[in-house]
């Protein structure tokens, strides 16, 4: 995934691996911001349950001030 584009994210390196999946660390090629991308296995991502947890999640991060680290969500399904 390192180097990788997700629309408008550069994956930049791994942070590191929990039980919903892996979070990376990206840039906002837009914005020219520092982003955590979280990508869900695709397992995972196929579990209804699992994708109604994610997205709450994502819209709490969304809520979120975290300094000099972007704040959106974007999710994007396969």
């Amino acid at each position: 995934m390192i180097g990788r584009n997700l629309g408008r994210y550069e994956i930049v390196e791994i942070l590191g691996f929990g039980g919903m999946g892996a979070v990376y660390k990206g840039v906002d090629e837009v914005n020219h911001r520092q982003v955590a991308i979280k990508i869900l296995p695709p397992e995972q991502a196929s579990d209804p349950e699992r994708m109604k947890r994610f997205l709450r999640e994502a819209r709490a991060v969304a809520r979120l001030h975290l300094g000099s680290w972007s704040s959106s969500a974007t999710v994007r399904r396969r």
